[in-house]
């Protein structure tokens, strides 16, 4: 069992930055890969970054690459996203997502643990 819990969301100006954390609880939290997902009003929820157990390999959609870095510290259960140059466009509830997963990683139903979201707003 993986319980998820986000953090560092607000209201940012176009261009700036925000870190959002994700506290993990369980002794497994190691062996799972980790995105982080977006859902804006009205659109499907959407990935956004992940990262493999090792930390080693990363994934971005192509809208965030170069702008946004996730990371992990296995040995303090966490991740994190590094969002930079945020846009108008980036404004969303974003979510942690925690699962045992080797490919399909876009795929929100391929994941088992969700924590409840973050806010993030960037105005124009």
């Amino acid at each position: 069992q993986v319980q998820l819990v986000e953090s560092g969301g607000g209201l940012v100006q176009a261009g700036g930055s925000l870190r959002l954390s994700c506290a993990a609880s369980g002794r497994t939290f190691s062996s799972y890969f980790m995105a982080w997902f977006r859902q804006a009003p009205g659109k499907e929820r959407e990935f956004v970054a992940g990262i493999r157990w090792n930390g080693g390999i990363t994934y971005y959609v192509d809208s965030v690459k170069g702008r946004f870095t996730i990371s992990r510290d296995n040995a303090k259960n966490a991740v994190n996203l590094q969002m930079n140059s945020l846009k108008p466009d980036d404004t969303a509830v974003y979510y942690c997502a925690a699962g045992r997963i080797d490919y399909g990683f876009g795929e929100p139903r391929r994941y088992d643990y969700w924590g409840q979201g973050t806010q993030v707003t960037v105005s124009s």
